[in-house]
C-alpha cells in the first residue's frame, strides 16, 4: 500500500457517493426559518443539529443561531433539535418563524448506551462494572488498535511482541503472559458486531468503521456464546443505513506516518442498505538496521468491512458482514536491551559467548534503537470472514441467530537470539486457522417484573502448521549452547543447519447453554442469577522431526545433538463439561445511587501443549501434553452514582482466585517453541477500581480512571526459575510472587475544552484535550526476576481541533508529547543465555487529520 493507492481509493468512493447522491429531482413543498436559543440565558445556539422527525433532511443553526429549511414536507412536521450540553428536544412546527429553546443539561455526557447485557441500556444503570468508548473519541485521539485504546481503561494489559505473542488480559487474567501457546482459549473474549474471534492476534488490526467499544470487567459466561474467566471486549461496527451518508478521513504524521479512511452508506432498494468501509495505515520503521541500512518495524495495514442491511417486515432485521484486513509489517523486531548474570558456568555466560564469537552488540543502549539481527523479520498476517445476524421480534423480545465463519493465516519469521549471530538461523511457525461459530439467543420480558437472556452456542475451529514449522540453528549455536568443557562441540558443522520441522492439528469444538434472569424483587431491589453449562473437547496430533546438522555415526556428537533438538510426536484427545454460573443483587437507592454485589464462576478448558513439550534423559515428557482446566471464584462489590447532575463517580471492589491457572513457561531448552504450558496452583487478583466524569461548565469536562490491583500467585510450587537463576535448580516455588504484566497502580485522566465555533462556513464544535496515562512498575518475567522488571513510566498525549457532524473537520494530534523513553516487554533470549530483549514503546508523534462528512 501506499499513498498514491489511498488517493485513488478515496477518489473512487468520492465519486462514487457524488454520482449516487445526484439522484432524483428535489421538491420543495414548504419553507421554515427559525433560531435555536439557550433557555436560561436567551442566548443563540450556533451548530444546532435540526432534523425533521421520520425523514433524513436536517440542517445546523449558524453563528447566530438561526437556521432555514426548504423541503418537500409539508406543515406541519416535527423538529428534532439537539446540541452536545442540552437535553434533546421535539418541537411541532405549524408555522414561520419558529423559536426552539434548549435546556442545558450536562447529564447527557453521562448516558452513554451499551448493548453488553444484549439490550440497550444506559451504562450507568447497568450492575456490572463496564467501560464504554464512542468511535469518535476513537477516532480523535489517533486510538486506532486495541493497544492504543489500552491508555483509556487501566484494567485492561496487552502486550505484544508480534501479532501471534499477543497478550490481552483485564485486571491481569486472560491469555499468557510473554510468548502465546495456541493449545489454550483466551481468557478474554474479543467480539465484533455479536461474533467471537479466537485468535489474539485480531486485536493487532486496525479498527474499521467503530461506532462504540465496550469493556466487561470479570468472569463472563452467562450472557455471551464463548465463556471467559477475564472479561470481555464487545465492539461494535456503524451499521448500513437508509438515510446516504459517507466519510472520508485522511491523516499526517511523523515518521512517515499516513492513514486514510472512508465509508459511504445509503439505501440499495426500499428493503435493503449497504456500508462499505476502507482503512489504511502506513509508518516508517522506528528501529534502525545498521548492516541492511534500513528502518525496520514499521506499519502498513489494509483493512476493508462491507455490509448489507436488509429489512423485510418492521420485525425482521438480516445483517450480511464481510471483512478482509491485512497486514505486511517490516518488521516486529525486538531490540537488544541488556544482559543477566546466570548461575551456569563462567564460560556459558552471554558476555563469554559473544568474547569466543568476537562479536559486539550494537548498542547497550535499547533506546538508541539500533539492531544488527540476521534473520529477516516478518511478521505478515491476514484476517477475515463472514457473518450473518438475524434479528427477528418474537412474543416481548427479540430472536437473534449470528453464523459466522472466520480465518486467520499467519507467515512469520523471527530472530529469537535477537543478535548479529547466526545462533538460531530460522525461527518460523506459520499457521492457518479457520472457525466456525452459530449463537442463538433470545432477549425480552417473560413478566413486568421478569427479563431474561436465553442462548445456545456452537464453535469450532481448526489450528494447523502450513506446511511446517521451522527452528533451525546455525554457524554460533555450538557455543550457545555448549553444556560441557568436551572438545566435541568445536567439531565443524555439528549444529551447523540442525532443525526441526513441526507438523501439528489441533481442532477443538464447544457448545454451550446459556441464560440469565433478571428479576425486579422491589422497585429498587433486583436479583439477577444466571447458569451456563459448557461441553469442549480437543484433539491434537503433533509430529516433529530433526533434520540437518552434522551427518554422523558417531554415539558421542549424536548426543549433543539430541541435547539442542530431539523428535517428538504425540497425540491428545480429551473433553470436559462443566456448569458455571454467577448471581447479583442488585440495588437502587435512588435515581443517583446505584449498587450492585455479584458471586460467580468461570472456566477455562484443558489445554494442550503446541509448542513442543521439554524432555528428560533425551525423551520428550509426554505427561505434559495437555495442562487441566481453570477454575475460577469470583465476588465483587460496586456502586453507580451522581453526586451531582454533571458528575459521576464509580467504584469497584473483587477478588479473584483461579485454581489450577494456565501459564506459559519459559525455558533454557530450545527444542520447546514459544514456552510449554503448565499450571499454577492458585493464583489471587485483588483490586479496586474507581471511574468518574465530571462537568464543570458545558464546555469542560474532566474524567478519570485509577486501577488499584494486587496480582500475585498464591501458589506455584513447581515454577521455571527466572533468567538469572538458569543453571542451578530447574524449578522454583514462587508461592507469593507477583503476577507478571500487572502494575499496582494505573491511572488515566484527561481534560476537555469545547465550545461552538465556525471553520470554513461550516458549524461545529472546536476542542483541546489532554489525556494522561501511568503507571507503577512492573514484573516482565513470568517468574519473578531481579532484572527483568519495567519502571512505571507517564505518558502525555494532545488533541486540539474543530469538529462537525457534517462537512470538514480537522485535528492536530500528539501521542506521548514528552518523548518519555519506555519499555513495553523484557523477553530472555532463546536459550537463556542471560541476554533478553525489549518491546519499545512508542517515541514522540504528532499528526494531523482531516474529516469530511458528507
Amino acid at each position: 500500500m501506499n499513498q498514491k493507492i489511498l488517493f485513488y481509493i478515496l477518489a473512487f468512493l468520492f465519486l462514487f457517493n457524488f454520482s449516487y447522491g445526484q439522484t432524483g429531482k428535489t421538491v420543495i413543498n414548504s419553507t421554515l426559518a427559525g433560531i435555536v436559543l439557550d433557555e436560561k440565558s436567551n442566548q443563540p445556539i450556533p451548530g444546532a443539529s435540526i432534523l425533521i422527525k421520520g425523514t433524513t433532511h436536517g440542517v445546523q443553526s449558524d453563528i447566530d443561531g438561526n437556521f432555514y429549511f426548504q423541503t418537500g414536507q409539508k406543515l406541519p412536521y416535527t423538529l428534532i433539535v439537539s446540541f452536545v450540553g442540552y437535553q434533546r428536544k421535539e418541537f411541532l412546527a405549524e408555522g414561520n418563524p419558529v423559536k426552539i429553546y434548549l435546556k442545558e443539561s450536562s447529564e447527557q455526557l453521562n448516558e452513554v448506551v451499551v448493548t453488553s447485557r444484549r439490550r440497550k441500556e444506559v451504562a450507568q444503570d447497568v450492575p456490572i462494572p463496564i467501560t464504554a468508548i464512542g468511535g469518535a473519541k476513537v477516532s480523535e485521539t489517533g486510538a486506532f488498535n486495541v493497544n492504543r485504546l489500552k491508555e483509556f481503561i487501566p484494567s485492561v494489559q496487552l502486550y505484544s511482541s508480534n501479532p501471534r505473542n499477543t497478550s490481552l488480559s483485564i485486571r491481569g487474567l486472560g491469555t499468557t503472559f510473554g510468548l502465546t501457546n495456541d493449545g489454550i482459549d483466551p481468557g478474554v473474549g474479543f467480539y465484533v458486531d455479536g461474533v467471537y474471534y479466537a485468535r489474539p492476534a485480531a486485536t493487532t488490526m486496525d479498527f474499521i468503521d467503530v461506532e462504540q467499544v465496550e469493556v466487561l470487567r470479570g468472569p463472563q459466561g452467562t450472557l455471551y456464546g464463548k465463556n471467559t474467566t477475564a472479561g470481555n471486549f464487545n465492539i461494535t461496527t456503524k451499521k448500513a443505513s437508509f438515510t446516504p451518508g459517507s466519510t472520508f478521513e485522511l491523516g499526517y504524521g511523523n515518521y512517515g506516518f499516513v492513514q486514510a479512511k472512508a465509508s459511504i452508506t445509503g439505501p440499495l432498494s426500499s428493503k435493503l442498505a449497504a456500508r462499505l468501509s476502507f482503512s489504511g495505515t502506513q509508518r516508517d520503521g522506528l528501529l534502525y538496521h545498521i548492516n541492511s541500512q534500513q528502518y525496520v518495524n514499521d506499519l502498513n495495514n489494509l483493512g476493508f468491512r462491507g455490509q448489507l442491511l436488509y429489512v423485510p417486515s418492521d420485525k425482521v432485521k438480516i445483517t450480511f458482514i464481510g471483512d478482509y484486513t491485512r497486514q505486511r509489517p517490516n518488521g516486529y523486531a525486538q531490540v537488544f536491551a541488556g544482559v543477566v548474570p546466570t548461575l551456569r558456568a563462567a564460560y556459558r555466560q552471554f558476555d563469554a559467548i559473544i568474547k569466543d564469537l568476537n562479536y559486539t552488540v550494537p548498542s547497550k543502549n535499547p533506546f538508541d534503537r539500533l539492531i544488527d539481527t540476521d534473520t529477516p523479520w516478518r511478521s505478515n498476517q491476514e484476517l477475515g470472514g463472514t457473518s450473518v445476524t438475524a434479528d427477528i421480534s418474537l412474543g416481548a423480545g427479540t430472536l437473534t441467530s449470528t453464523t459466522a465463519w472466520r480465518f486467520w493465516n499467519w507467515d512469520p519469521s523471527s530472530d529469537r537470539d535477537f543478535t548479529g549471530l547466526q545462533a538460531l538461523k530460522l525461527s518460523q511457525a506459520p499457521s492457518k486457522h479457520n472457525q466456525y461459530s452459530q449463537e442463538i439467543r433470545w432477549s425480552g420480558a417473560l413478566h413486568s417484573k421478569v427479563s431474561a437472556v436465553f442462548g445456545a452456542f456452537y464453535f469450532a475451529q481448526d489450528l494447523k502448521s502450513d506446511p511446517d514449522q521451522t527452528e533451525e540453528s546455525g554457524t554460533a549455536q555450538w557455543r550457545f549452547s555448549q553444556s560441557t568443557t568436551s572438545p566435541l562441540w568445536k567439531t565443524p558443522g555439528l549444529l551447523d543447519g540442525y532443525g526441526i520441522k513441526t507438523r501439528q492439528n489441533m481442532n477443538t469444538q464447544s457448545a454451550a447453554l446459556f441464560g440469565q434472569l433478571d428479576i425486579a424483587v422491589t422497585n429498587k431491589l433486583s436479583l439477577m442469577p444466571g447458569i451456563r453449562f459448557n461441553y469442549d473437547r480437543k484433539q491434537i496430533s503433533f509430529a516433529r522431526t530433526t533434520y540437518g546438522g552434522l551427518q554422523t555415526t558417531d554415539p558421542a556428537l549424536i548426543a549433543l545433538k539430541k541435547l539442542v533438538y530431539s523428535d517428538q510426536s504425540f497425540n491428545a484427545d480429551i473433553d470436559n463439561t462443566n456448569f458455571s454460573g454467577q448471581i447479583t443483587l442488585a440495588y437502587r437507592f435512588n435515581k443517583s445511587l446505584n449498587s450492585f454485589a455479584t458471586y460467580s464462576t468461570g472456566f477455562k478448558p484443558v489445554g494442550l501443549n503446541l509448542g513442543g513439550l521439554p524432555s528428560l534423559n533425551g525423551q520428550p515428557m509426554i505427561e505434559l501434553a495437555t495442562v487441566k482446566p481453570e477454575s475460577v471464584q469470583h465476588i465483587e462489590w460496586g456502586l453507580k452514582t451522581r453526586p451531582s447532575k454533571n458528575a459521576t463517580l464509580n467504584a469497584t471492589v473483587y477478588q479473584t482466585t483461579i485454581y489450577d491457572y494456565q501459564t506459559n513457561v519459559q525455558t533454557a531448552d530450545l527444542s520447546v517453541n514459544r514456552g510449554y504450558l503448565a499450571n499454577a496452583e492458585q493464583v489471587q487478583v485483588q483490586g479496586l477500581e474507581l471511574e468518574g466524569t465530571v462537568s464543570l461548565t458545558k464546555h469542560f469536562n474532566f474524567y478519570g480512571n485509577v486501577a488499584l490491583t494486587d496480582a500475585k500467585y498464591l501458589s506455584f510450587k513447581n515454577a521455571p526459575v527466572p533468567l538469572e537463576e538458569t543453571g542451578g535448580a530447574s524449578f522454583k516455588d514462587i508461592s507469593g510472587g507477583a503476577l507478571p504484566g500487572v502494575s499496582k497502580f494505573v491511572g488515566s485522566f484527561g481534560a476537555e475544552y469545547t465550545t461552538a465555533a465556525k471553520l470554513f462556513g461550516e458549524i461545529g464544535e472546536f476542542y483541546f484535550a489532554i489525556d494522561s496515562y501511568g503507571r507503577s512498575d512492573f514484573s516482565s518475567s513470568p517468574s519473578p526476576s531481579k532484572y527483568l522488571n519495567i519502571a512505571g513510566y507517564n505518558l502525555l498525549n494532545a488533541r486540539l481541533g474543530f469538529k462537525a457532524s457534517k462537512g470538514l473537520s480537522v485535528s492536530l494530534w500528539s501521542r506521548n508529547l514528552t518523548g518519555v523513553d519506555y519499555f513495553e516487554q523484557l523477553l530472555p533470549g532463546a536459550g537463556n543465555a542471560g541476554h533478553y530483549s525489549a518491546v519499545l514503546g512508542d517515541p514522540r508523534t504528532f499528526g494531523v487529520t482531516l474529516r469530511v462528512s458528507l
